[in-house]
């Protein structure tokens, strides 16, 4: 087996696990969220969408880090490394305005604790 070969099954894992992130975490939340719902609990569903925003969150970072060990491992050509730095745009994209859909607020518009 080549090296190209052994870092392409890597990178493949590395996807697998972001997929399997997002799957299980998001049958996760929505057992919690059916949990609160029966148990009727107040702030289910902002529950729910913060739970399923931070595993959406997590997995796309995974998918990232899988994409960046394949562009790697393919002879890094400019058209290569153009599709990543597109996917890798889009991603942060995604990730940043779940970011702001979970904290309700733009990145510099934050409180810190210590501004109570």
């Amino acid at each position: 087996m080549s090296f190209d070969e052994i870092v392409d099954n890597i990178a493949k894992v590395v996807e697998a696990v972001g997929v399997a992130i997002m799957v299980l975490g998001g049958l996760g939340a929505f057992l919690w969220f059916f949990r609160d719902v029966l148990q009727r609990t107040d702030g289910s569903y902002e529950q729910l969408r913060r739970h399923l925003g931070r595993v959406i969150l997590l997995g796309l970072e995974v998918l990232i880090v899988g994409d960046i060990i394949r562009t790697i491992v393919v002879e890094p050509t400019l058209e290569s490394v153009g599709v990543l730095a597109i996917i890798v745009l889009i991603r942060i994209i995604l990730s940043f305005s779940l970011e702001v859909e979970i904290d309700g607020a733009w990145p510099w518009n934050r409180r810190s604790p210590d501004d109570s």
